[in-house]
């Protein structure tokens, strides 16, 4: 307010211009600049800015480079920041050496961070001359300090770069200058010869007038008013109404084990292969209010010249819109000026190929003249920005494509991408500047107001990849256009995959392979129970969510990772047991591969070149050990346990680091999983002055990373957890006939009881940790996070508690931290905010959101499922229900508050006015795998035990009896489960026969089995 005051008065607006003009004047003296040179160097720095391509070198230069980024790193030059190259061969021209060294310091002075290389390219007797003349220009000035030094200035000769250096060099650079081609003003003033431009569309009629009829009527369950489920809860259908959005960016993401996309309900998308973050073909956003995308279609009347797309975006047009996202397909169903499209969105399961039919059918009355164009911004790297100058395209010879390759991507350069569609008659371009036009938008660009596009594609341009399709369509008559994304390592390869799907069933052999991979892992446990909320979030949701998302894909609309997190995926994989064990099985050798000689891990790493970080984490290294147990029990594949794995090997981390990024390297040594899982153990048998053990740079909660920072704090909620690790991994010792670790693993566990009894316990709940001084945190003497669940949850989960203690902990975490009326189950209360305390970056969130006393669902999860362990089972499934996304959006008013997708868990749920009940960041979370587990494990009770499976029912009330539908491998059990009257007596039969057993015999014969188990 004392700012808007202050500058209210038309002095001081003056003052300010003058103080401005002042400022400006003295840095032009500084520089011993003119006013005319400044405005040269602002150019210049447009150009930097934004790449031009008259400023860069020639496309065949371009086009020569094979080189990558890291060949510059020994030239000293990182390539992180913009490059300017100056290429000077006369002495007598050394004028334009003094402009850009004083275009440099300009720069710098304005925040701009160039990098300046200047090339000595003399070749006569006099070329050490020149050079001292180059190096005595930037000693005398202010650019002294920045002489090889990052966003400085490099000097380098001619003769001591490689020719194929030389063009990388030419290539990475945003400007490129010349003595040899006049003056820095006269080089600013030479432009590119403009091309021929494509003929303007002529429409040959008047445009078409809509009349909007709403879509046909679905029968749906749980509707609220934008969408809702199919009966069989296998699609989530949205109806979007002329001007109707979703309150936030309802996706699907599509996925196989190496490539995928993330598809909005408004068309927005973008694609990866190998890794999400690392690797995009297309660019990631993440903008929840404006859901931007590098990827499109538009269909075009070729007589109106109106357009629209067949999705709500870009161009939307002005008809409903359906959209349906099921698993491993979307689809967008609309209708617009007589012509009905299908599109449908999917990823082949086994090769890395998007294809996107199109299926549009005529009902206006007449023929048709149409067009459908698909369009997609290339990134080929991280960020495109970063990329957009290296990004070469070309139209492949032989079959017609359009390729994209970035050889200056360090770690992925051989990767060629392509875009195809089955037209031979096809127009295509690679240049988004012509597809888009000057100031263009995607809503609507300028290359549909031409008649073709112009095959336009090379190195230099801001590359794109756009193809478009005309055809006549006959009153009544239906036509499928497949247009096709993929990526392959070898031109062999793409070939191999565009002739693959140029086939006529290619589309439908791929959808099919969706289906029925998806079918098939997804039905490994159906359920049939009273309960329709339960059957359709069981069904399908959760586990499609854990495997294709966070698993194979490692992204999401809020968050674009790709990286494996040591501790995040060995999660969930556990939820896989019943469904692909295998996967289990191959990620704990991966994981157990990142582990350090020492017996810690990376923290997360980046396939495929394993970049990552290494920290003081105190818990990443125990969920080996960990999920290997549960694997090992479920499976009884004790073979893992001698597979071998290798170690890294690089420099420990110091003491006063909290992490550091590097690529570590693979060390000699190997050892098997069980060993590896031995010496994680060992490296957690740290322990501080209370007997529990060392917190590091953070535990479970990554944002409470300053309570041990100096190496003393303590966790409790990691000692209930050790003494989980210790006590399951004791039996896999006996049962590998290592008595002595296992003797040693359970009187450790027994004296970390002890040392939590005596030393964590608050008065009514456990405490949640010690800093380095000794003071708690989750106590009732702090002001903020006085209690904390997870101690009190892994209290139950670990067994590790007190009984009486756990019941009066979890009781107050009902009273404290369950709030029924906002459906939601806080972290921890009350949040931080402004007390001294601070435990670390967890402070920086908003008290109330995210970790800092909202809903953090992976550890809600954790509270629900100690109840139901405590024998609290009503209790435990009205907070499953409380925990149900379908319950959070069962109305138009409870969408309006919670906002994301009701068919996936959010990770987090806002308990902060005026957002109470909001949900967070979506898809990418490890609470969907926790979510499965509770509800088919610890609720109905479904447990594999090697070749057996054990059903241990926790009805809620009002149940009488449930199904579930199990298949083994092969062959599929239809188990009853009713409830005993109080005085019935429990019996488990196998196809009309009673079983002496506890457990139902799995046997893969293929024929169907029925059993029925009566229990309380």
């Amino acid at each position: 307010n004392a700012l808007v005051e202050k500058y209210q008065h038309f002095r001081m607006a003056d003052r300010a211009f003058d103080l401005a003009w002042t400022h400006s004047q003295v840095t032009l003296r500084h520089l011993n600049a003119t006013e005319a040179e400044a405005q040269l160097y602002a150019r210049l720095a447009g150009a930097i800015i934004y790449a031009d391509p008259a400023r860069r070198a020639t496309s065949g230069i371009l086009l020569e480079n094979r080189r990558g980024q890291s060949a510059l790193w020994a030239y000293g030059i990182s390539g992180d920041t913009p490059l300017v190259l100056l290429r000077v061969t006369n002495l007598e021209k050394i004028e334009l050496v003094r402009q850009l060294i004083k275009a440099h310091s300009y720069w710098r002075a304005k925040g701009l961070t160039v990098e300046l290389v200047i090339l000595n390219e003399d070749v006569s007797v006099y070329r050490q001359n020149l050079q001292d003349q180059i190096t005595s220009l930037i000693a005398a000035g202010s650019e002294a300090q920045m002489l090889d030094k990052p966003g400085g200035i490099f000097v380098r000769r001619l003769e001591q770069i490689p020719n194929d250096d030389r063009v990388l060099l030419q290539s990475a650079s945003r400007i490129v200058l010349d003595d040899e081609h006049g003056s820095l003003l006269e080089q600013l003033e030479q432009r590119s010869v403009l091309e021929p431009p494509v003929p303007a569309f002529t429409p040959s009629r008047a445009p078409r007038v809509e009349t909007p009829s709403p879509p046909p009527a679905r029968d749906l369950i749980f509707r609220n008013g934008l969408g809702g489920f199919t009966p069989d809860g296998h699609e989530y259908v949205i109806t979007l109404s002329p001007g109707q959005v979703t309150p936030a960016p309802w996706v699907n993401v599509l996925a196989n084990p190496s490539f995928g996309t993330v598809v909005s309900e408004n068309g927005g998308a973008y694609t990866w292969f190998e890794n999400a973050h690392e690797f995009r073909l297309t660019p990631w956003f993440n903008d929840p209010v404006r859901d931007l995308t590098g990827e499109a279609f538009y269909i075009r009347d070729e007589e109106t010249g109106q357009i629209w797309s067949p999705m709500p975006g870009p161009a939307r047009g002005a008809s409903a819109y359906v959209v349906r996202h099921g698993f491993g397909y979307t689809v967008f169903e609309h209708t617009e000026h007589g012509i009905v499209s299908e599109l449908w969105i999917c990823v082949a399961m086994d090769v890395p190929v998007k294809l996107a039919v199109c299926k549009l059918r005529n009902i206006s009355g007449g023929p048709r003249r149409l067009s459908l164009t698909g369009y997609c911004e290339w990134v080929l790297g991280d960020l495109r920005h970063k990329t957009l100058l290296n990004v070469q395209t070309d139209v492949d010879l032989k079959s017609g494509a359009l390729l994209a390759r970035n050889f200056y991507n360090t770690e992925f350069p051989d990767r060629i991408v392509f875009l195809d569609v089955n037209e031979p008659t096809r127009t295509l371009t690679g240049d988004r500047k012509e597809f888009l036009g000057r100031n263009g938008t995607l809503a609507q660009p300028a290359a549909l107001k031409r008649a073709r596009l112009s095959g336009k594609a090379g190195a230099g341009l801001d590359p794109c990849g756009a193809m478009q399709v005309a055809f006549d369509l006959a009153d009544g008559q239906e036509r499928v256009t497949s247009f096709r994304l993929g990526v392959g390592r070898s031109m062999a390869e793409v070939h191999d995959l565009i002739f693959r799907f140029r086939r006529a069933d290619a589309g439908r052999v791929a959808l099919s392979g969706v289906h029925e991979f998806w079918n098939r892992t997804l039905g490994a446990i159906n359920v049939d129970t009273p309960d329709p909320a339960v059957n359709t979030i069981a069904n399908g949701w959760l586990l499609y969510q854990t495997l294709g998302c966070r698993f194979w894909g490692r992204t999401g609309f809020y968050q674009s990772s790709g990286a494996y997190g040591f501790r995040d995926q060995l999660q969930d994989v556990m939820a896989l047991v019943h469904a692909e064990p295998a996967l289990i099985r191959e990620h704990l050798l991966r994981a157990a591969a990142h582990q350090f000689r020492e017996g810690d891990v990376q923290h997360w790493w980046h396939p495929p070149v394993d970049r990552g970080v290494r920290t003081h984490f105190s818990d990443d290294y125990l969920w080996l050990p960990y999920v290997t147990c549960r694997y090992v029990s479920c499976t009884a594949d004790t073979g893992v346990l001698d597979e071998q794995a290798p170690f890294l090997d690089a420099r420990p981390v110091m003491p006063e680091e909290e992490s550091y990024y590097d690529l570590p390297n693979r060390s000699q040594e190997s050892a098997t999983l069980y060993q590896h899982c031995v010496r994680a153990i060992e490296h957690g048998l740290k322990f501080g002055e209370h007997g529990l053990p060392l917190m590091g740079s953070g535990d479970w909660n990554d944002g409470m990373n300053l309570v041990g920072k100096e190496g003393r704090g303590e966790s409790v909620w990691l000692a209930f957890f050790l003494y989980d690790v210790l006590r399951q991994f004791a039996e896999i010792a006996r049962g590998r006939g290592d008595a002595s670790f296992a003797e040693r693993c359970l009187a450790r566990a027994k004296k970390l009881q002890e040392n939590i009894e005596k030393n964590a316990w608050d008065g009514q709940w456990y405490r949640r940790a010690y800093f380095d001084n000794g003071e708690p945190l989750g106590s009732k003497t702090n002001l903020e996070c006085q209690i904390d669940s997870l101690p009190q949850s892994w209290s139950v989960i670990s067994g590790a508690g007190d009984p009486q203690r756990s019941r009066q902990a979890m009781n107050a975490v009902d009273q404290r931290l369950i709030r029924r009326e906002s459906k939601l189950i806080q972290l921890f209360d009350p949040p931080f905010d402004k007390s001294p305390l601070n435990p670390g970056y967890i402070k920086g969130y908003i008290p109330g959101v995210r970790e800092n006393g909202g809903q953090y669902t992976h550890g809600a999860i954790w509270t629900a499922m100690a109840f139901a362990l405590m024998g609290e089972n009503e209790r435990a499934w009205e907070l499953f229900a409380l925990l149900n996304p379908m319950q959070h959006a069962a109305t138009a008013e409870q969408i309006a508050t919670y906002k994301v997708e009701p068919y996936v868990i959010a990770a987090d749920v806002y308990a902060v006015a005026p957002n109470i009940g909001r949900g967070g960041w979506t898809w990418y979370t490890g609470s969907a795998g926790w979510m499965y587990r509770f509800l088919t494990e610890t609720l109905l009770g479904v447990h594999l035990e090697g070749n057996r499976l054990r059903i241990t029912p926790r009805f809620p009330a009002g149940w009488t009896s449930y199904k579930v539908h199990y298949r083994h491998r092969q062959t599929v059990y239809h188990i009853t489960i009713n409830r005993l009257s109080a005085d019935g007596t429990g019996e488990l039969s196998l196809d009309g026969q009673t079983l002496a057993e506890e457990t139902i015999p799995l046997t893969d014969d293929h024929i169907e089995h029925f059993v029925e188990l009566r229990a309380r």
